[in-house]
């Protein structure tokens, strides 16, 4: 599965980590988005109006839709247990766009992955 290659390999080094308990909201739908996230413990689910869209586990990355268009966030992140979240904020994203093209195509792969499954 994309998720689990080259972008995952960039959040296994990053060093801005963040903990959250089991319930916590992440991010919810409408919000502006400023990071993208891997999953390096624990689990995630993404929820949209019509329920649940995916949960997912470590070695998995989310909330780069809005860093790639600049637009709001398109569901709701929710940990669903104890979670340990690696972020990479706009700047450290742009910045890894331009001097890792293999990043950006790894990022798009992760986005086609899921819109394919939503249909």
């Amino acid at each position: 599965m994309a998720e689990k290659s080259t972008v995952w390999g960039l959040f296994h080094m990053a060093t801005d980590t963040r903990k959250v308990s089991a319930g916590t909201v992440i991010f919810t739908e409408g919000d502006p988005g400023t990071e993208m996230y891997g999953v390096v413990d624990g689990e995630v689910e993404l929820r949209g109006s019509g329920g649940l869209l995916r949960r997912l586990e470590r070695h998995e990355v989310f909330g780069e839709m809005a860093l790639v268009d600049d637009s709001p966030r398109s569901a709701t992140a929710v940990a669903v247990t104890d979670t340990t979240l690696a972020t990479i904020d706009r700047r450290r994203f742009l910045f890894l766009v331009q001097e890792t093209p293999m990043f950006a195509l790894e990022v798009m792969s992760v986005m086609a992955d899921r819109i394919r499954q939503r249909t």
